[in-house]
C-alpha cells in the first residue's frame, strides 16, 4: 500500500482541482459523507453526537458530516475551535448546509454545556486539524482533546487524529485517541508509525473522487526521482548520493505499508533440489550465548533455505551439534572467553565462496578480534551480508566498511543499536532517520520495533503492519535475522525478500499470540508458527 506524505497529498488535491476542474467543495462533500457513514454505524437510537471542528478544510469535513447526519434526522452539535470568520470558503459552504438542516454552530470556548455534552456523547467526530499540523496543539484544541480522550464516546477522526503528525507519527504535545480514522485517497505514514499509529484505531481509506491516474502519478514521480537499483548488487551507494538529504524525503521518498497482498513467495518448481534454495552461512554464538545461533539456523531452515551452515566457536560446537539436526554446525577457532578469533577468517572466507548469503552477529559477543573478523568478512564477501546484534556492534566504530563492501549489506538493528551506529532519532522521524542512514551508508536498514521500518538507499521505505507485544522476548530478533538470510539466499529480489521476512515474522508472532496469549510466546514458538504464517499467505494469493 503506497502512502502519501502531506505535501504529496496537497499536490494530488491541487492537480484534481486545478487541472481536472473538480470543485474542492465536491471533494469535501464526498469526504464528509464517508465520515458521516462511519458515524451512523455507531449511533444508537436517540444517540448523542458531536463534531469538534477547526477552521481549515479538515474542519469543513467534520461540519459537512454533521450536515449530512442532520439531513438524515440525526441531531449533531458542532463545536468550532477557532473563529468562524476564519473558515475556508469550502468549509463555509459546509456550515451553510449544516445551518440549513437546522444546526447552530457553537464556539467551543463559549459553550457552557460542552464538557457535559461531550462526556455523554455516543459518537464524537474529531475534525480539528488535518494532515498539515506541525506544531503542538494548545488552547481550546488541547482542552477539547483532553475532554474527548476522557469520554466514553466512539471517536472518529477525520483524516488523522488531531495531534498526530501525518508524516512522522509523532505526537504533537497531545493527540486524540480515535477508535476509527477515516482518511481520504491514500493513507499517510503517520497512520502506521508509532506512536501515532496507536492513536488511529481502525483505519479506513476512502475514495473521494480524485482520478486514479493522478494518484498513480505520485508513484511514477517517486520512481522518476530516484536512481534505478538492481536487486542483486547494492552498490547503489554512489547513486544514492543523488537523492535529497533526510529533510527532502517528504518530496521524493516512496513509502509503503506492507499489507498481506504485498507479500508473495515464489512457488517452487517440481524439478528442484536443495541447492536451488540457497546455501546460508551463519556466523554466530559464543560461550553463554548458544540460543542465538540455534534460533537463527532453525528459522533459516523453516523459511525455506536449502542448506544452512553454522560457524560457531569450537568451545560451543558440541552444544550446537547436539541442538541441531537439520542444520550443519562446524567449529572455529575461539579464545579463552569462548569468542571467535581472527583465526576463523580463512575458513569462513573459503566457505562463503560456496554460499549465497552470510549472516553475521547474533550472540558473537564483543572483542577486538570479533570486530576485526567481522570487518574482514564484510569487505571480502561477494554475496549479500546480513549484520545483526554483535555484528552491528563490531562495525559501530568503523561504518565506512558498509559503503566499501563489494556486496549488498543489510543491517537489522533495534533502536538502541541504531543509535550506537550513529542513527539520529532526535527529530522523532523514524522513516526520515532510517532513509537518511540507508542513503548515507548505501545499505538496507531494517529498523526493528513496533512497526519495523525497512529503508533502501534509493529512497524506498516500507512500514511493517504485523507483530505485537507477544514478540517482546529475547531471541525474536535472531529468528528474523535467520529468515532474512534464508529469503535473500533463495535469490528472491532483495526488496521482496526483506519485506517478506519482516512481514511473515510479525505474522507468525500474531498467530502465536492468538494461540498462546501475548505473555507466553517464545522465539521458538515463532519459528514453529512460520509454516502456518506462510500457508496463510499462499491461501490469500
Amino acid at each position: 500500500m503506497i502512502l502519501s506524505y502531506s505535501n504529496q497529498m496537497r499536490e494530488i488535491d491541487k492537480q484534481a482541482i486545478d487541472e481536472r476542474a473538480i470543485a474542492g467543495v465536491e471533494l469535501m462533500s464526498n469526504a464528509a459523507e464517508h465520515i458521516a457513514a462511519a458515524a451512523l454505524e455507531h449511533i444508537p437510537m436517540g444517540g448523542c453526537v458531536a463534531a469538534i471542528c477547526g477552521t481549515g478544510n479538515n474542519g469543513g469535513d467534520g461540519i459537512g458530516a454533521a450536515a449530512y447526519m442532520m439531513e438524515k434526522g440525526v441531531p449533531v452539535r458542532v463545536f468550532l475551535v477557532g473563529d468562524i470568520e476564519k473558515l475556508t470558503p469550502d468549509s463555509k459552504e459546509m456550515l451553510e448546509r449544516y445551518v440549513e438542516n437546522g444546526g447552530t454552530p457553537e464556539r467551543f470556548s463559549e459553550s457552557e454545556s460542552v464538557d457535559d455534552y461531550l462526556s455523554g456523547c455516543d459518537v464524537i467526530i474529531d475534525a480539528m486539524f488535518g494532515i498539515g499540523l506541525n506544531s503542538d496543539i494548545q488552547g481550546d484544541a488541547l482542552t477539547a482533546t483532553k475532554i474527548v480522550n476522557a469520554s466514553k464516546a466512539f471517536v472518529i477522526s477525520a483524516d488523522i487524529p488531531s495531534g498526530v503528525h501525518a508524516d512522522t507519527g509523532a505526537i504533537l504535545g497531545e493527540a486524540i485517541k480515535a477508535d476509527m480514522t477515516v482518511t481520504f485517497t491514500l493513507a499517510k505514514p503517520g497512520h502506521f508509525i508509532e506512536p501515532g499509529c496507536t492513536r488511529c484505531g481502525e483505519l479506513r481509506v476512502c475514495d473521494i473522487g480524485i482520478p486514479r491516474d493522478i494518484i498513480n502519478s505520485l508513484s511514477e514521480k517517486q520512481t522518476e526521482s530516484k536512481p534505478s537499483a538492481t536487486s542483486g548488487n547494492l552498490s547503489t551507494h554512489e547513486a544514492a548520493q543523488q537523492i535529497e538529504d533526510s529533510q527532502g524525503y517528504s518530496n521524493s521518498a516512496s513509502v509503503h505499508a506492507i499489507m498481506p497482498g504485498d507479500v508473495v513467495l515464489p512457488q517452487r518448481r517440481l524439478n528442484t533440489h536443495k541447492g536451488d534454495y540457497g546455501r546460508c552461512l551463519i556466523i554466530s554464538g559464543s560461550v553463554g550465548y548458544t540460543g542465538a545461533p540455534a534460533l537463527c539456523a532453525r528459522s533459516a531452515t523453516r523459511m525455506g533455505a536449502g542448506l544452512v551452515f553454522l560457524g560457531v566457536p569450537e568451545s560451543i560446537y558440541g552444544i550446537m551439534a547436539t541442538k541441531l539436526d537439520e542444520e550443519m554446525p562446524f567449529p572455529l577457532p575461539s579464545d579463552d572467553a569462548g569468542k571467535l578469533t581472527i583465526g576463523a577468517a580463512e575458513e569462513l572466507i573459503r566457505r562463503s565462496k560456496e554460499c549465497d548469503t552470510i549472516l553475521i552477529g547474533p550472540g558473537l559477543g564483543r572483542s577486538s578480534e570479533v570486530s576485526e573478523l567481522v570487518i574482514s568478512l564484510v569487505l571480502k564477501a561477494k554475496v549479500p551480508v546480513i549484520l545483526d546484534a554483535d555484528g552491528l556492534n563490531a562495525i559501530s566504530g568503523n561504518l565506512s566498511v558498509i559503503s566499501e563492501a563489494a556486496c549488498p549489506v543489510i543491517l537489522t538493528p533495534h533502536v538502541g543499536e541504531f543509535l550506537r551506529l550513529g542513527g539520529d532519532l532526535s527529530r522523532g522521524d523514524r522513516i526520515g532517520a532510517a532513509l537518511s542512514f540507508s542513503k548515507q551508508h548505501g545499505c538496507v536498514l531494517v529498523l526493528k520495533g513496533h512497526r519495523t521500518i525497512i529503508a533502501h538507499p534509493d529512497g524506498t521505505a516500507y512500514i511493517n503492519t504485523t507483530g505485537g507485544p507477544a514478540m517482546a522476548k529475547g531471541g525474536s530478533g535472531d529468528v528474523l535475522a535467520g529468515m532474512v538470510a534464508a529469503l535473500v539466499g533463495q535469490k528472491i529480489p532483495l526488496k521482496d525478500a526483506v519485506k517478506a521476512a519482516v512481514f511473515i515474522h510479525g505474522l507468525a508472532g500474531d498467530l502465536c499470540a492468538i494461540e498462546f496469549g501475548e505473555v507466553s510466546v517464545t522465539a521458538g514458538d515463532i519459528i514453529s508458527m512460520l509454516p502456518k504464517a506462510i500457508l496463510s499467505l499462499h491461501r490469500r494469493s
